[in-house]
């Protein structure tokens, strides 16, 4: 591959992962929010080096005569054999399918597919609870509700109507799963949240939705063998997040 190609290869690139992070939200599909300065940083640098390149190469949108760039090893090379033996390897080229992708097709978001693959995540000890609003259903995250359901011992969610977001997972007999997916870093690292829903029609999978409902009986509430399960009683569409991950950490969701 000429280093012309290096080059262009090297701009696309970093066009890519800078459309996904500076100029659009797409990145958080991929990392947390607190890497995004760094695929910012990744992006500029790549663009950077394929602009250095170019102008040293001398491409000719950059002002400079095709050939003018060469080193003398090179312009050797192709005085003695009539054409351009620089080549790099050839691997270089798989940069440009993920470049285009990130240009002209953004993938989604994990959802439903991870979720029904993946082992639920038990969620780390939570310190203390906040006291429950006096009226209305309580907005909780699912880590919260899974937390109150299986740790809290003055139980209460007993009785109480909860609201809750996630996407919708396929389940088995009749029932879904309400769920979100955990990260540390990245999306690779993702693990996986999931209450189970009873009492409703499921929506399309990866659906998000606001869920109103009440705890569903199983186990005793205040011990791991509490059911991790709701008895629907509303169901609201709602776009997906701007954040579709929640940050590993037991207070946030």
């Amino acid at each position: 591959m000429r280093r012309t190609v290096q080059n262009l290869l090297l701009l696309l690139t970093g066009a890519g992962v800078l459309r996904v992070s500076l100029f659009s939200d797409i990145g958080l599909r991929y990392v947390k929010e607190g890497l995004q300065p760094f695929l910012v940083a990744s992006g500029v640098v790549l663009c950077a080096a394929g602009l250095i390149g170019a102008r040293r190469d001398g491409l000719p949108f950059l002002g400079r005569r095709q050939g003018q760039g060469l080193h003398h090893s090179d312009a050797t090379l192709l005085s003695e054999h009539g054409h351009d033996h620089t080549h790099g390897p050839r691997i270089a080229w798989l940069l440009l399918p993920p470049a285009l992708v990130l240009l002209l097709f953004a993938p989604p978001a994990l959802g439903s597919y991870t979720a029904t693959r993946d082992d639920p995540k038990i969620v780390e000890d939570y310190e203390r609870f906040e006291p429950l609003p006096d009226h209305g259903p309580a907005p909780l995250s699912l880590t919260e509700f899974i937390a109150r359901a299986q740790q809290e011992e003055q139980q209460s969610l007993k009785g109480r109507t909860v609201l809750l977001q996630g996407f919708v997972t396929p389940g088995k007999d009749g029932t879904w799963d309400l769920s979100r997916l955990l990260v540390a870093c990245c999306a690779a690292d993702s693990q996986s949240l999931t209450v189970t829903m009873h009492g409703a029609t499921a929506p399309p999978a990866d659906t998000w939705v606001k869920v109103t409902g009440r705890w569903h009986p199983g186990g005793v509430l205040g011990t791991p063998s509490a059911a991790l399960a709701l008895d629907v009683a509303t169901i609201q569409r709602v776009p997906e997040p701007r954040i579709p991950y929640i940050d590993r950490a037991p207070s946030v969701g």
